[in-house]
Order: C-alpha cells, then sequence, then structure tokens
C-alpha cells in the first residue's frame, strides 16, 4: 500500500511542478487588478482548483484538447468580421476560460440586475411622462443629442409592457477589486449566441474538467428568455422572428445561432411585410401573421417611412404598428439612447430618484462636457481624462474609433481637441483613465495576463431579471489595453461561474408532459425557399462541371476499330467538352494542346465565374444566408469542398484525384438532403433546384455528345457524364448506340438521372407546394412541368435530334424561372399570394 501512495505521488509531482512553474512566471501587471491572483497576492480559490486539474493532463494531451477545440470551430463555421471588413474570419477563442466564483458572480448578478431594472424605468419616464427631464433630473441636451431618441416613439405603450426584453453591461474589475460598469448595451445586446458556441465547443474539448469545475449551466437562461417572449405575446401559440441585417453582417453567424438555438425565425426586413394592422411573414404560401420580433437591426433602420428614410434593413409601416400594439419589438425602437456615455453620470442621482436605494455597481466615473462645471474640470486636467464621445463609440472629428488621450496627441491635435471641446462639448465626454483588468490565456506553454472585458446579460421575465451564467468575454492582446473589440489581436473566451457543489445538467427541452404533438411544415419565408433553391442549383451545377473536368482528365480508352479512327475521335469529344468548359464560363478557351491547363483552370480559377471553385464558392454564400436551417454535418461538407479546390493541385492526377474527391461530397451532401432534412417546404425547394438544374445539364449534355452523328467515343462520355455506364451496360449486350442511349439520358422514367426524372420529380414537388392562386387553376410553373412531363412519356428516342434536344433545354429554363418569379417575390413581375393557407 505504501509503494502505490508513492506511486500516486510520483505520478502527481509533474502535474504540480507545472503549476508551480506557471504561477512563478504568471506575470502580474502592478496595479491592474488580475482574475487568477487576488488583491492578497495568492491564486483565487476557484482558479488554483481549475490549474490543480488543467495541469494534471500532459503536455501533448493539452495541445490536443486545444487542437480538438480549434477544429471544431473550423468545422462548424463559427465565423465573424471584423467592423469594415468583407471576409469572415475564423471564430478566435481563448484555449482557457474566464472563471468567477459563484459567490463573487451573485454580487455581480445583484448588480446587474438593479442596473437593468433602473434603465427599464428611465425609458418608461423618457418616452412616456417625460419627469426626469422636466423636473432637471437629466438636462435635456444630453436625450435631444443623442440619434437613438427617437420622437416617433414618444407616447408609444411598448406592445408586451417593457422597452428592455434583453439588457447587456460590459464590465472589469475596478482598483478596489470590485466590478465596474464600463458600457451599457441597451439597443440590441450582441454575444450572446458567441458565448453559447464558446461554451459547446470548451465544455467539449475539456469535458472531464468542465464537469469537475461543477459549471453553472446557461441553458435556464435562454429558456427563460424565450419564455418571456412568448409571454409578452397576446396568443398563446406565438410566431417569433429574429431581424438580422442579413448575411453581411458582422455577427450574422450569432444571429443563425440564437435563431436555431431558440426555435425563431431568421428573418431580413424584405421578408416582412405590414398587413393591416400586423408584421407578417413572406412565405411560399403567403403572408403568416409575425407576434414578436427580436431584433438585431439598429433602431433608425427600422422604418424607412418614420425614420431613416434611405434604409433597406427595416420594415415600411413598423412603427405604426406598435402605436396600433401589432407587434411586440424586443428591445423596444429607441432604447439605444440609454448607451450614450453622456447619460452616466447622472445615474446614481436617478437610481435614488427611481428605486430609492444607492446604486449598487459603481461605473467609470465620467463628466458629460455639456455642463459647464464637467467641460471646465475636463479642459483643466485634460492629461488625466480619456475622450470618448457622449453619443457613439467614435470621437467627434478623430479618426479613431475609441478614446483619444490627449497625452498621446501631438500639440496641433492636442489644441483642436480642446477647442472642440470648448465649441460643442456636448458630444463629449471625460472618462477616468483606467486600465483593464487581467485574466490568464495560454502562450507558447505557460499562462499569460492578458486584458479583459466581460459583457453580462440580463433578460426580462415575468419573475424578474435572470442573468446569463457567464457571459461574453473578450480578451486583447495588448497588455496595457483600455478596450476591446472583436478585430486584429483579440480573443474570446468562455466564462465558467463555477461552485462547490454539483450543478444540476440542464436543457431547453421542455418536460414530456407539456408538450402538446403537433406535426406541421413549419413556415419557410420565400428568402429562405429562394436560396435553398439556388442551394441546389449551384451545387448540381458544380457537379456537373467537376464532372466534365473528371471526364477531360480520364485517359479516353482505344477504339477497337483501330488507333487512328479512335484518336480521331477522341480528339473530337475532348474538343466538345473543353468547348462546353468554355460555353459555361469555366475556363477561357480551348487547347487541344493543353487539356490538363483547361481542367485546371475549370476546376479552381477564382475569377471564372463558372469554374467549379467559383460555382461551390457562390453555394457556400448562398448557405451563409441559410444556417439556422442547414445542419453541422451540411455545412461542413460544403466548407471542405471549398477549401480543397482553394490549394492548387500539383500534377494532372492531382486535379482528377480533386474533382472526385468533391464529386463524393456533393453525393454526400445530397445523401444529407435526402435523410435529414424534414419533408417540408425547404426541403422540396433545395430538391427543385437541383432536379431543375440536372435537367437543365443533362439536357445539355445530350444535345454536345449525342448528336445525330456522335461516334462511340461522344456516346461514351455521355453514358460517364451522366452517370449510366454500368446501367448500360447491363441493359444493352453491344457497344454505344445513340437511341438507346439517347433514350437512358433523356427519357427513362428509372433513371435517376434522366431529364424525364427530373421533372417528374419536378411535377411531384410543385404539386405539394400550396397554390397562389384562388381561381382553382394549374399555376404557371406545374403547368409547364406537365406539359413537359407529357412530351417526355410520349417522345421518342429516334426523334430526339439536337432541334429537339435544344428546344427541351429551352423549355427547363423556362420552367426554372417560372418557378423563381411565382415562389420568391423579390421583383414587379412576381406573382402575389391571395390567400394566407397553405403549407407553410
Amino acid at each position: 500500500m505504501a509503494g502505490q501512495a508513492g506511486s500516486q505521488d510520483n505520478k502527481a509531482r509533474p502535474g504540480q511542478r507545472r503549476m508551480a512553474q506557471w504561477t512563478r512566471d504568471y506575470a502580474r501587471l502592478p496595479g491592474i487588478p488580475d482574475e487568477y491572483i487576488g488583491q492578497d497576492g495568492a491564486p483565487r480559490p476557484a482558479w488554483a482548483r481549475f490549474f490543480d486539474a488543467f495541469a494534471a493532463l500532459s503536455p501533448a494531451d493539452i495541445e490536443r484538447r486545444f487542437a480538438s477545440a480549434d477544429r471544431h470551430l473550423r468545422e462548424a463555421g463559427v465565423t465573424y468580421r471584423a467592423p469594415g471588413e468583407t471576409a469572415d474570419r475564423l471564430w478566435p477563442l481563448s484555449h482557457l476560460p474566464l472563471i468567477i466564483d459563484e459567490n463573487d458572480w451573485r454580487q455581480l448578478t445583484t448588480g446587474i440586475a438593479q442596473r437593468a431594472q433602473l434603465l427599464e424605468m428611465i425609458l418608461r419616464d423618457l418616452y412616456g411622462e417625460g419627469r426626469l427631464v422636466a423636473d432637471g433630473a437629466v438636462p435635456a441636451a444630453a436625450i435631444a443629442g443623442s440619434n437613438e431618441y427617437l420622437r416617433a416613439v414618444c407616447g408609444v405603450k411598448p406592445p408586451g409592457g417593457r422597452y428592455l426584453h434583453l439588457y447587456a453591461a460590459d464590465v472589469g474589475r475596478g482598483p478596489d477589486g470590485r466590478w465596474w460598469v464600463l458600457s451599457d448595451r441597451t439597443q440590441a445586446p450582441s454575444g450572446a449566441g458567441y458565448a453559447l458556441e464558446n461554451r459547446l465547443v470548451l465544455s467539449r474539448a475539456f469535458s472531464n474538467l468542465y464537469k469537475s469545475m461543477n459549471v453553472e449551466r446557461v441553458a435556464p437562461f435562454f429558456e427563460a428568455f424565450r419564455d418571456s417572449l412568448r409571454a409578452s405575446a397576446d396568443r398563446d401559440e406565438p410566431r417569433i422572428g429574429l431581424l438580422t441585417p442579413g448575411a453581411f453582417n458582422e455577427t450574422y453567424f450569432e444571429h443563425a445561432t440564437i435563431a436555431r438555438y431558440l426555435g425563431f425565425l431568421l428573418v431580413e426586413g424584405d421578408d416582412l411585410a405590414v398587413s393591416g394592422d400586423r408584421i407578417h411573414i413572406r412565405t411560399v404560401a403567403g403572408l403568416k401573421r409575425l407576434d414578436v420580433l427580436l431584433r438585431r437591426v439598429d433602431s433608425n433602420f427600422l422604418d424607412p417611412l418614420e425614420l431613416d428614410a434611405s434604409s433597406h434593413l427595416g420594415v415600411p409601416g413598423l412603427i405604426d404598428v406598435l402605436r396600433k400594439s401589432g407587434v411586440v419589438v424586443a428591445n423596444m425602437p429607441g432604447s439605444g439612447v440609454l448607451e450614450a456615455r453622456a447619460l452616466l453620470g447622472f445615474l446614481p442621482n436617478l437610481c435614488r430618484r427611481l428605486l430609492s436605494e444607492d446604486l449598487l455597481m459603481p461605473h467609470i466615473a465620467t463628466w458629460w462636457c455639456g455642463q459647464k462645471s464637467a467641460r471646465e474640470e475636463v479642459l483643466s486636467r485634460l492629461d488625466d481624462f480619456a475622450i470618448e464621445g457622449a453619443y457613439g463609440r467614435a470621437v467627434p472629428g478623430f479618426a479613431s474609433n475609441g478614446p483619444v488621450l490627449s497625452g498621446e496627441l501631438s500639440p496641433p491635435e492636442r489644441e483642436r481637441l480642446r477647442s472642440a471641446i470648448s465649441d460643442r462639448g456636448i458630444d463629449f465626454v471625460g472618462q477616468e483613465l483606467v486600465r483593464l483588468s487581467t485574466t490568464p490565456t495560454w502562450e507558447n506553454g505557460r499562462i499569460t495576463p492578458r486584458p479583459f472585458v466581460l459583457r453580462v446579460f440580463a433578460a426580462a421575465t415575468p419573475n424578474g431579471w435572470t442573468i446569463l451564467p457567464g457571459g461574453f468575454c473578450r480578451i486583447a492582446d495588448e497588455p496595457d489595453a483600455r478596450a476591446v473589440s472583436m478585430g486584429d489581436g483579440a480573443r474570446s473566451a468562455d466564462v465558467w461561474v463555477v461552485s462547490d457543489k454539483p450543478i444540476a445538467a440542464s436543457t431547453l427541452l421542455p418536460a414530456a408532459d407539456t408538450v402538446r404533438i403537433r406535426r406541421i411544415a413549419g413556415v419557410v419565408p420565400s428568402r429562405a425557399a429562394d436560396n435553398l433553391f439556388w442551394l441546389g442549383r449551384y451545387l448540381e451545377r458544380a457537379e456537373a462541371t467537376l464532372r466534365l473536368i473528371r471526364a477531360l482528365g480520364t485517359p479516353t480508352r482505344e477504339s477497337a476499330k483501330g488507333a487512328p479512327t479512335g484518336a480521331s475521335t477522341a480528339l473530337h469529344s475532348v474538343e466538345r467538352i473543353q468547348r462546353l468548359l468554355v460555353t459555361w464560363g469555366a475556363t477561357s478557351q480551348a487547347s487541344r494542346a493543353n487539356s490538363a491547363k483547361v481542367a485546371a483552370e475549370a476546376l479552381q480559377s477564382a475569377e471564372k465565374f463558372g469554374s467549379a471553385l467559383s460555382l461551390l464558392r457562390s453555394a457556400q454564400r448562398t448557405a451563409t444566408s441559410l444556417r439556422e436551417r442547414l445542419s453541422p454535418d451540411a455545412w461542413q461538407v460544403i466548407t471542405e469542398m471549398v477549401e480543397r479546390l482553394s490549394v492548387e493541385a500539383d500534377d494532372d492526377d492531382g486535379i482528377v484525384s480533386a474533382a472526385e474527391l468533391s464529386l463524393q461530397e456533393l453525393a454526400s451532401f445530397a445523401g444529407l438532403a435526402q435523410e435529414n432534412m424534414n419533408r417540408a417546404a425547404g426541403w422540396r425547394f433545395l430538391e427543385m433546384g437541383r432536379r431543375a438544374e440536372r435537367a437543365i445539364n443533362t439536357a445539355r449534355f445530350a444535345r454536345q455528345f449525342a448528336y445525330d452523328e456522335a461516334g462511340d467515343e461522344d456516346l461514351d462520355v455521355l453514358l460517364t457524364l451522366v452517370d449510366c455506364q454500368i446501367t448500360y451496360r447491363s441493359r444493352y449486350l453491344v457497344g454505344p448506340a445513340l437511341a438507346p442511349v439517347r433514350d437512358l439520358a433523356v427519357l427513362d422514367p428509372y433513371n435517376p438521372r434522366s431529364v424525364a426524372f427530373q421533372v417528374a420529380a419536378l411535377n411531384e414537388h410543385i404539386a405539394s407546394l400550396p397554390s397562389l392562386k384562388e381561381h382553382g387553376l394549374i399555376e404557371r410553373p406545374q403547368r409547364l412541368a406537365v406539359a413537359l412531363q407529357a412530351m417526355l412519356t410520349t417522345a421518342e428516342a429516334a426523334a430526339l435530334d439536337v432541334k429537339a434536344l435544344f428546344a427541351l433545354e429551352q423549355d427547363l429554363l423556362n420552367l426554372a424561372d417560372a418557378i423563381g418569379l411565382h415562389y420568391f417575390p423579390h421583383g414587379p413581375n412576381a406573382s402575389r399570394p391571395e390567400k394566407l393557407t397553405g403549407l407553410a
């Protein structure tokens, strides 16, 4: 037994030595509050417990787990955009969490709940009776100076009974070790979705460590928030939408994450329309009422009729619907006025007036220069303040998007700042110079302190304010950072609120006995249906291009009738393949002498719109707008194809290999859609896009390679392109013949790659979609599909000459256009529904 104990002690020593070394090397910044090392100079108990378990892992195991977290972020496509950028970046997640003890957290949440209630009461007064301004508790200029103060909603009682449904505060530790508020977020707080993703990634990478630390779960917060939005509506089973600016927004991934996790519809302004006194969603089955709108669009852009007339992000008439209590908007338009730094200095007195208690959480000492005494104080000690914009992130007249420090300016710039404050002090605030508190990060095999900002979220519920246990942590790379934004050199971290007692597992799934069974297809916005349709078309078009590239790069078989004839015919087939690639925009010109060059360009050219890479990137962009509807596996398949083709192939074999692997992944995507997608309208539009594009491409292949004088090699190429070699050889004990090949590729209703099969599938899908007109007549898409199916059913292969195949191709193109015009209402000629019933 003694030997066994000694063995266990020796086993623990490497971890203990690593822990001791990390602590010795931890270069805490002098005078800066730190999360790991407390004010007494010793590690905080929660962090010590974490690092005791963390140090027990071997260095190789630590790196493996870090790599697992990074791989999950990449495969799941967790991305963001830095301000001003157009390309997505991979989400930068710190490998160590921010750890907060439950007692410390309890003090923080009490202050956040009080602050949220205070801000709700201020908003109620500013847009209601206006007593605070009338009594001089808040200067009118401090309110009216903000472009977030919306006169259009003054006097409008918020449907649902409150202005703030979701509030967030950016906090850090002050010099006294207490939590301080750095700024308030009342407009449309972002970060909760990324906090959720951070938790999913890190809890998976360190599952045992996560369980042993007794980390508070985040699911109850999201459940309470979802339930509170549901309860705010005026019917029992409301329809809730999340309004996003669109796929080009910096945090679009988060919007999709929240919508998918909470079961909300992800909508854009164009998806919505005002009808009567209500907001409705444009769907493929007509207009469907929307009851609650969780907005991620700034207030000024919500209604071009009454707010910013240049906005394309909002819904014309939304403010009038609010006046008539036709929809609940969270947060209420105009709530962003409380983000103004000009108001910070007035909050302590407002708290005593409205809540009859002192403000529990201090904030950075702030002087609004719109008041004479404050302005003189700031100008007299200009070097002692950080100068910020009173109503926005930017300081008026300066390019910096953050605070301006007088001591870091040149003498002319410093004088310009002083003059600007003197001339128009209303636009500026002076804030006490503070440096952000620090938290441990992992760098080069050791822990290093880095400044951080913690965003804490509060959701309004019937039982008061519920606080997200954790939050959204941003970490800067610069040791002396005074602000952190998700741009260059910034990371995010999961936030663990830990307890000494075990934490019960939780989920958003309701109890079994509280769920009413439903079998409905759900709502499909017209925009989502449009994107699904084009996602199917892009993927099928990419497949056709890849099949041409593979056929071009695969050595042709020798002719059975002698080398000269076979060589001539094969060359003719290669020429036709290249000509088709040129026509499709996949390559610039055909080259008999260098087919490999043509294949490489058609496969990987980023400039050619018809190359396989460009088509898959188009599919990826379209899929980005469907993140809430695609499974992680489906997204991963598309991402991996784009990544593979973005790496230049080494040689001819590499080109063919890349094309074949991409074809296999396209088949994987098709299998995922077939086996995993619910058979609702969304799946049908994805299938319709694929079927329409496959029919068009197959008809084009038949016209190019099954022409009247086609030889064995041309017909053999066609059978390869439509993947029918095995079927043909098992059915016909002769070489390729024109009529049988035409029949198999175009007319055979049992061949899943024939034109006839695609048209039959299109007919089935269109027939299952709702009618948009009440006249009871067959509508144009179905009329065209039925006519095509009748023609293909009665046609004979011998009569399918080039002219007939070209006419068939044009009819298929017309059918695809008719589907778009009928179901996707984006243009003046688009069909509009006459009734509100149907599949969606």
